[in-house]
């Protein structure tokens, strides 16, 4: 089976760093940011196996305080405009 996500390692990889238990991630995802996810959810979304909304992703970040794109690209972090929007 292909990846379904390519954040779940890095998320596994940010939360051990913080000494996290999942169930513990999973709390801190409901009471923090009003997102309910499973332990076995959550598990899934680590091995690749479940699509991350971009709403998770972001609560992922703030909740293991890294970077969102960190969590999308690891260290290979690709250079954006601040804006697709430019002043006429």
């Amino acid at each position: 089976m292909s990846a379904k996500n390519i954040s779940g390692k890095r998320i596994k990889l940010a939360r051990l760093n913080r000494e996290m238990a999942q169930i513990e991630l999973c709390a801190a995802l409901s009471v923090d940011h009003d997102i309910e996810m499973t332990q076995n959810t959550l598990s899934n979304i680590e091995r690749g196996e479940r699509i991350i909304r971009d709403v998770e992703l972001i609560a992922f970040a703030k909740v293991l305080d890294v970077n969102p794109l960190w969590l999308l690209y690891g260290d290979k972090s690709p250079k954006f405009s601040d804006t697709p929007l430019r002043s006429k």
